[in-house]
Order: C-alpha cells, then sequence, then structure tokens
C-alpha cells in the first residue's frame, strides 16, 4: 500500500428531520452571522428553507440570503455573493442545495478572504489561504462537494463558457446535514444523473497504477454496486427511505477521497465533460455517462486488467484472465454492460443523446482546445491525453 495522507474532517449529521440542527451546528463551529446560499424555488416551495433559517433564529444567529444557484453555477453569481458576504459581515456560510449551491458556497468562502478576483484561484494562478467556514444541507446527492475539498465554477463568454475547478482542504465543509427525505421528489432524470456523478467520482479514481490497492478496491467495488442496485431500485421506489439514504451517504463517500488511496486517478472524463456541459450548459452526470464510453475505448488497452476486474466484479462477467487477449475481451464486455446500466436508469450514452443533435466539428474542436488550453496541456493518467486525442474521444462520443 502507498504512503498516503487521509483528511476528512467533515461532521456527518445524517437523519430525517436533521436540518433542524443547522443553528445549532453553525454555532457548534463559531459562526454568528450566516449568509445562506440556495438554489431556486425547490426548497422554498417545500419549506426547507424555512425550517433552515427557522433554526438559525432559534439559536440567536442573524443571517442574509441569497438564492438563484443554477446548474453549472455561474461566476457572477459567485461575485454577488462575496461582495454580499464583505457587505454584511458574514463570517460563516450555510448552502442548502446539492453540488451548485455548495461549490458556489465555497467559492464565495475562499473569495471573501482574498483581495483580488475570485476566479484567480481556478485560474491556478495562487492557492487559497484563507476561507469563510461552510456548512451544507444536501438537497442533491451527486458531487460529493459535502465533504471534498473541491469546487467547480462556470465563468460566462460570449464565446462559449469556460468551467474550472480547484481545490484545497481549506474549503471543506464544517458539517454536512443529510436527510434522505428531502430527496423524495427529485425526478427520475436528476436521481440518474447524481447516481452517475456518485459512480465517476469512484470511478475516476478506480483506473489508476496504484500498486496495492486490495482494500481500496473492495470499498470502490461495494459502493459502485451499492450504488449501481440503488439506482436501479430509486426509480420504481422513490421514496423508500433505505434506497435513498445508501445513494446519499455514498455520494459522501465517493469523493471524500476514501476510495482514491491508491496512487494518482485519472480524472480525464471530468475534465472531457467539464467542455460538454460549459458548451452546451448540460446536467453533469448525464455528460459524464454520454463521454464515458467513448473514453474507455479509447484507454482500455493501456490496463484491460483493471477494466476486466471492473467487469468481473460488477457484471459477473465470467473471464480467463490469463491472457491479454482475454483480458481485453472481458474489459471490453464490461464498458458495454456499463454503458447498458447508463440506458436502464435513463442516461445518454452518446453526445447526440445528450444534446439531441450532432455536435459540429467546430464545437469538439473548441471543446477540445478548452480542455488542453490550445494544445499546451494534456488531459488524464492511464494515458497523457493531447488535443488530438481528446478531438477523437470527442468525435467517437458523437
Amino acid at each position: 500500500m502507498k504512503e498516503f495522507t487521509y483528511y476528512a474532517p467533515t461532521e456527518v449529521v445524517f437523519g430525517p428531520d436533521t436540518e433542524n440542527r443547522t443553528g445549532e451546528l453553525v454555532r457548534k463551529w463559531g459562526g454568528s452571522k450566516v449568509l445562506v446560499v440556495y438554489g431556486g424555488g425547490s426548497c422554498v416551495r417545500s419549506g426547507l428553507l424555512d425550517r433552515v433559517t427557522g433554526s438559525l433564529k432559534e439559536n440567536g444567529i442573524p443571517f442574509e440570503s441569497l438564492g438563484g444557484v443554477v446548474p453549472n453555477p455561474r461566476l457572477s453569481l459567485v461575485r454577488r455573493g462575496i461582495d454580499l458576504a464583505r457587505g454584511e459581515g458574514i463570517d460563516f456560510i450555510v448552502a442548502v442545495g446539492g453540488g451548485s449551491v455548495i461549490d458556489s458556497a465555497k467559492a464565495i468562502a475562499a473569495g471573501v478572504e482574498y483581495e483580488g478576483d475570485v476566479w484567480d484561484f481556478f485560474l491556478r494562478k495562487l492557492v487559497p489561504v484563507k476561507a469563510l467556514p461552510v456548512g451544507a444541507v444536501l438537497t442533491i446527492p451527486a458531487a460529493g462537494s459535502e465533504m471534498s475539498d473541491g469546487c467547480v465554477v462556470t465563468r460566462e463568454d460570449e464565446c462559449g463558457d469556460e468551467k474550472k475547478s480547484f481545490s484545497n482542504n481549506i474549503c471543506r465543509p464544517r458539517f454536512a446535514v443529510m436527510n434522505p427525505e428531502l430527496t423524495y421528489t427529485l425526478p427520475a432524470y436528476q436521481t440518474s444523473c447524481g447516481v452517475v456523478d456518485i459512480m465517476m467520482h469512484t470511478l475516476e479514481r478506480y483506473f489508476t497504477r496504484g500498486g496495492d490497492m486490495y482494500l481500496t478496491d473492495a470499498l470502490a467495488d461495494a459502493l459502485l454496486r451499492t450504488v449501481m442496485k440503488c439506482g436501479e431500485k430509486v426509480m420504481s421506489a422513490p421514496d423508500d427511505y433505505s434506497v435513498r439514504a445508501s445513494i446519499m451517504w455514498a455520494s459522501s463517500l465517493a469523493h471524500n477521497d476514501l476510495t482514491g488511496l491508491r496512487g494518482q486517478g485519472d480524472w480525464a472524463v471530468h475534465g472531457l465533460e467539464h467542455e460538454v456541459s460549459g458548451l452546451f450548459d448540460v446536467a453533469h452526470g448525464a455528460g459524464l455517462a454520454a463521454i464515458w464510453g467513448a473514453w474507455a475505448r479509447y484507454v482500455v488497452d493501456l490496463c484491460p486488467e483493471r477494466f476486466a476486474r471492473l467487469a468481473v466484479s460488477l457484471f459477473d462477467i465470467p473471464a480467463n484472465l490469463d491472457s491479454k487477449e482475454e483480458m481485453m475481451l472481458t474489459a471490453n464486455a464490461g464498458i458495454e454492460a456499463m454503458l447498458d446500466f447508463f440506458r436502464l436508469i435513463g442516461m445518454p450514452v452518446n453526445l447526440t443523446e445528450l444534446i439531441g443533435r450532432e455536435p459540429s466539428d467546430e464545437e469538439i474542436r473548441h471543446m477540445a482546445e478548452m480542455c488542453t488550453k490550445g494544445g499546451t496541456a494534456t488531459l488524464g493518467a492511464l494515458r497523457k491525453l493531447t488535443i488530438e486525442d481528446v478531438e477523437t474521444i470527442y468525435r467517437n462520443a458523437r
């Protein structure tokens, strides 16, 4: 097993009605004036926002509110949040929502403590050294942002939106409130997008050359099998608490680095997808499903043993792994089985299905240039993908 440092400091408060403890948790973690960040009208209509702010009031904590976070969260709202937090003397941020809301809260938290433009962090011009504390009330299990160190934000541009991320431990939420009952009313499509996102956070870490990975592989196997089983079952049983609870907890475990203690992951699929959702403004999980097959077929020959192992573990595909030829057969069968699962839960498996038309050559070239910085950077770890590789994968994904 390789050396590693594991850091997962977020306090998890899991179960029914736990959103009513938000004020207590803010107080525990030192907050005295809060900015509540949320998305659209669902958390207002459901009464969740009132329960969260009511809990703050009960604990004597004043607050300001900032709504309007959208999927693929926008830099413009982050900047508004920074100005609001500074002007109102905010010292704690509570995100009520899914990954987009939590990511926006993290970016605001880092930006408040920085004199320059918060986008500098996303451009990797410098590393944040200080941020306001953040707490999360999770409503959409998918991104795992409630326990992760990263955030993703989209900068609007007339020539096409630019989606970038940064990661830093100072952005990890102090607490995460998780009530699976809050996810009962999620649309089936959004639930399936979340299932794919959870799986991809595990798979991006799975495809690596990390040496002894027996325990970490076993954890990843269990997480993937659980999410797939529950992802299929939730389609017909959307108010099954045990199923929703498993998916919600898996969201956190998939992205708090527990399944990443094996060496460098690949992360090419996320990089490829960020440009897809940046250009076409599609759901992140659906974009991942549409890209994964083309990426997998492109790199499978570099580590057929890992793809074959996954095929046997997840799909019970019988295999003789004594030769590379047999491994390749098993590996490719596993890739197709994964795509069949995506179809089963209503996800697209190519870009045409994702956006409703075939992307143009110009759009493919633009995405390839964006995710390789004009051809000056590579993507991924299994294979260092050049701009030509990236274009090929996008074309194969059409």
